[in-house]
């Protein structure tokens, strides 16, 4: 999900890298290399649209864990969102080199990991939190590309917010599972690798074909968590549709609308709106999971959320470290 050089902040683990895939350069003032102009009112819908979407998918796939676990969720729904787009971008591979090879596999492998690790955190861990925590992979990235000292600032904020997690848990009322954290910060690092890779495939592979194929390579790479499981799916509908839409809407509606939204917005608003995406969590978390939020939680998410626009923000100014594509995760 994104901002400005270097990369401050970029959507949760879950969706495809709209700019990585698709191309589209946009100016710090906010128009895009192909001259296309739209509306910003609509373009911030769409991004809080691919907000929505992207934590409804996570809930509708928390409610599969019962019956495929987090591993074999995470590898159903990596294939269905694969098996989609895969039809729909139809990738020429025919004639790539080896570094677009490499290049791509790193990047599957990131999100297959990355994935792989937060629906297991999620396992463990409510939504809102899990979603918080993740953006430190993100934020201590951007800091260390930036090789500015204040940027440590927005990472120092944010691990402030996670203490308050562990105070809560210290106070005994009602802190978090430590395994659960412990995924969440090693989805967080993959979350960072993500970024990187899905840059590179960016730089090298033109369109979203390298998205495509990253997701198969990802899918491919998960499926001995989920083979097993295929025909329990299969033989119950309400476990295929709980799939289906889990991969739609986790993957496929947000890449769709923040690809749309990119064309015209700024990346700091674009990255400022994404920000927001611990907020969003945390309220899908309530409306459709039942999980409550006290005033700790809520302050931790609050703290993580000023981190990441402040960290967005400040990257505007930022001329001489190399710009990273905006991603979501897969």
């Amino acid at each position: 999900m994104t901002a400005t050089a270097p990369v401050p902040v970029v959507a949760q683990a879950g969706n495809p890298s709209p700019e990585a895939a698709s191309g589209p350069t946009i100016s710090r003032e906010g128009s895009t290399t192909d001259g296309r102009q739209g509306s910003r009112g609509t373009a911030v819908l769409l991004v809080l649209a691919s907000c929505v979407s992207l934590q409804t998918g996570a809930a509708l796939a928390m409610q599969l864990f019962p019956v495929l676990g987090s591993w074999g969720t995470t590898s159903v729904r990596l294939l269905v969102a694969a098996v989609v787009l895969a039809l729909i971008v139809r990738p020429k591979v025919r004639g790539w080199t080896g570094p677009q090879w490499s290049a791509t596999v790193c990047f599957g492998v990131a999100l297959a990991l990355m994935n792989g690790f937060f629906y297991a955190a999620l396992s463990r861990i409510p939504l809102g939190p899990a979603v918080s925590i993740e953006f430190l992979g993100p934020l201590v990235l951007a800091a260390v590309l930036s090789l500015r000292p204040r940027d440590l600032v927005w990472v120092g904020l944010a691990l402030v917010g996670v203490a308050l997690f562990g105070l809560e848990s210290a106070l005994g009322t009602g802190g978090l599972d430590p395994v659960g954290v412990v995924l969440v910060l090693i989805a967080g690092a993959f979350w960072a690798v993500y970024i990187l890779t899905s840059a590179r495939v960016g730089q090298l592979i033109p369109g979203p074909a390298g998205l495509a194929v990253a997701l198969l390579v990802a899918a491919v790479l998960l499926l001995p968590f989920g083979v097993n499981q295929f025909p329990k799916i299969v033989g119950d509908p309400h476990l295929l549709v709980l799939a289906l839409g889990t991969g739609v809407l986790a993957s496929l509606i947000p890449y769709a609308l923040e690809l749309s939204a990119l064309r015209t917005l700024p990346r700091p608003v674009f990255g400022v709106l994404l920000s927001l995406e611990p907020a969003v969590a945390t309220l899908a978390g309530w409306l459709l999971l039942g999980q409550t939020a006290s005033a700790w939680k809520l302050a931790a998410v609050a703290l993580v959320m000023i981190a990441s626009i402040g960290s967005t923000l400040t990257a505007r100014q930022k001329r001489t470290t190399p710009e990273l594509a905006p991603s979501s995760a897969a």
